[in-house]
């Protein structure tokens, strides 16, 4: 049975940004029907606060409905909506102009105007912030929409019989509610776009790097069978020639090209073996910048000088893979990498938080891990991964040393 927040943790960050900021918009809904709807009980009577909850719940429903369509048009899933946008402004002009009218020629009473005024301003003022979401793109549309409802309360209310100084108030009135709430939108979703960027650029960045890493080693490679094969194929077809005529010089050049692709085998061995080893303690630097990078509190301690090659070699590769993971899986805060000498053993252990409750309800396996037990074998090492608490993920790798190693090793942090 999932646990209650479950659906919360699985999601990445940029997803829950997005959720948040969603919700946050219905929120604005919420809070129209609440702070100018429902409190319309408490200044009118009965019917006509009824009728004045129904425009504004009305409003705040179509203004829910074009919000979510909004924002899938500002994340590239849907086309902009333009006739939910267009629907959002005729509903809110007749409701402000239907407000207004109350004011005017409604039943008489301070109350009555003072909660007419407040639905015909708080329509006005919420419609052109879920508005302005649906045109963020163009500054120039979001001030025209600002203004311009602004400018037709004023005209409205100077239309309705009002004085001009209060058309004029309910204007600026208007003016300045519609600007903080269009504001409020299109920094949400700057925000909102700047997350998911983040995201797509950390992932770039990670391919980059591997693209990097590959040329590396097509380079390398070039590098040194280039010449090699070169030579190869001149000697082989000296050779040639020199076997149709006869000559025993043939046979020499021949010997030749065999010497150079043995050591071709060897330079290509030797080159392979490079790429494969690692060093253990320029992994633990690359890690620690790698998550200090991605917004991860990283502490890594111990002390790496000494030890054998191929325990470095074995270690390095546990790192790699366990950051990588880290960064990939769930949305952790903290990772604590630590190395230590313990009864004739190197151990590794890498610890984080912000694991995703299917994560931890998920078996310690995965092709990775498989790969980092078999590398671990080959210098008779262990490999344990698994739940080390609520929301914590641990992995321990630990590899003998020889029995020639010194006994004791400082261990700094």
């Amino acid at each position: 049975m999932r646990r209650p927040g479950g659906w919360w943790r699985r999601k990445s960050t940029p997803e829950k940004v997005e959720t948040y900021t969603r919700w946050s918009f219905h929120f604005f809904g919420m809070s129209e029907i609440a702070g100018i709807g429902l409190s319309t009980y408490g200044q009118v009577g009965p019917r006509l606060a009824t009728g004045l909850s129904l425009m504004v719940v009305t409003h705040a429903v179509v203004s829910m409905s074009t919000t979510s369509r909004a924002l899938d048009w500002t994340l590239g899933r849907r086309a902009q909506p333009v006739r939910q946008l267009w629907g959002l402004g005729v509903v809110t002009a007749v409701l402000a102009v239907v407000a207004v009218a109350l004011v005017e020629h409604g039943p008489e009473g301070g109350s009555v105007d003072a909660a007419a005024l407040g639905v015909f301003v708080g329509v006005q003022a919420f419609g052109v912030g879920v508005m302005a979401l649906g045109a963020h793109h163009d500054r120039r549309s979001v001030v025209a929409l600002v203004c311009g409802f602004a400018a037709g309360a004023g005209i409205v209310s100077l239309s309705m019989g009002m004085l001009w100084l209060a058309a004029l108030v309910i204007a600026c009135v208007t003016l300045a509610g519609g600007a903080f709430l269009a504001f409020t939108a299109v920094f949400s979703v700057w925000l909102l776009n700047a997350v998911y960027a983040l995201d797509d650029a950390k992932e770039t960045r990670t391919r980059l790097a591997v693209a990097e890493e590959r040329l590396r080693f097509g380079r390398d490679l070039h590098d040194v069978m280039g010449r090699n094969l070169a030579v190869i194929a001149l000697k082989s077809e000296l050779a040639v020639q020199l076997s149709r005529r006869g000559r025993p010089e043939a046979v020499e050049q021949m010997i030749e090209v065999q010497r150079i692709a043995q050591e071709s085998q060897r330079e290509v061995r030797d080159v392979v073996r490079g790429y494969r080893e690692v060093a253990l303690e320029v992994e633990l630097a690359g890690a620690r910048g790698v998550l200090s990078a991605a917004g991860i509190v990283a502490e890594v301690t111990g002390e790496t000088t000494g030890l054998p090659a191929e325990v470095q070699s074995a270690l390095g590769w546990v790192v790699r893979e366990a950051t990588t993971n880290v960064l990939r899986h769930g949305n952790a805060e903290k990772c604590a990498v630590t190395v230590r000498i313990s009864e004739g053993r190197v151990v590794l252990t890498v610890e984080n938080d912000g694991v995703a409750e299917a994560a931890e309800a998920a078996p310690s396996g995965g092709s990775g891990l498989a790969g980092l037990r078999e590398r671990l074998s080959a210098v008779d090492g262990t490999l344990d991964a698994g739940r080390a608490g609520k929301g914590v993920f641990r992995l321990t790798a630990r590899v003998p040393l020889p029995p020639d190693f010194p006994a004791v090793l400082e261990v700094a942090s």
